[in-house]
């Protein structure tokens, strides 16, 4: 089976040889802007989370001092169902589920999506653990990942038929950075990895490795 960089590895160089090397451009400037930027670093190591609940795809509220209370949390933020890197990500997790749970951890996954957009998104990967709805970006902002979206960014989006706005139940056109955190039951971070560039996310083994290590 592949791993999750060898598929996104797969997925950018079908993607180069598709879209249209000014698409391309514009993708990668705002990548390089938002990095330039410093802003949405996202917390780090030795911070403490702050306590949210959430609604899960199903619309139940999800607790996560509940969650802590039965030991570590991994905790990645993802942008969208509408993403094909994060679906990616979102199934790779979803294979090594099993050997999470193995070393003790809960998986959870949240976007800004509203919950019905959610729902789909954990129908169409088939996942089982735990996809959380942060509609107006409102924890994902705590945890200090949010940006907006540059103009030319959003026009090439709608150019595509992709109408993220309307994925989040609002106009902002914001999202959140990538980002994976574990995190101990007293709410302190012990491994967090936040990137500018949407393509590149944290693979499955890498945070498997780190909990048992813990």
């Amino acid at each position: 089976m592949s791993t999750l960089l060898e598929e996104i590895k797969v997925y950018k160089e079908t993607f180069k040889k598709k879209a249209p090397e000014e698409k391309q451009r514009l993708m990668a400037q705002a990548t390089k802007e938002l990095e330039e930027s410093g802003i949405a670093q996202g917390l780090q190591k030795g911070d403490q989370i702050p306590d949210f609940t959430l609604p899960d795809a199903a619309g139940q509220q999800v607790s996560i001092k509940t969650l802590l209370a039965q030991g570590p949390v991994i905790l990645t933020f993802y942008r969208g169902g509408w993403c094909p890197y994060c679906n990616l990500e979102l199934k790779a997790y979803q294979n090594k589920l099993s050997d999470i749970k193995g070393a003790g951890a809960e998986l959870v996954a949240i976007s800004p999506e509203t919950p019905d957009a959610s729902l789909n998104t954990k129908e169409k990967n088939s996942l089982e653990y735990k996809v959380l709805s942060d509609v107006e970006n409102k924890v994902a902002d705590q945890f200090n990942l949010v940006f907006s979206m540059p103009d030319y960014l959003i026009d090439i989006y709608k150019d595509s038929g992709l109408d993220v706005a309307a994925h989040n139940g609002n106009d902002d056109w914001e999202l959140p950075k990538p980002a994976t955190f574990v995190i101990d039951s007293t709410g302190e971070i012990l491994f967090a990895e936040v990137d500018a560039d949407y393509t590149y996310r944290t693979p499955p083994e890498k945070v498997i490795e780190f909990v048992k290590s813990i």
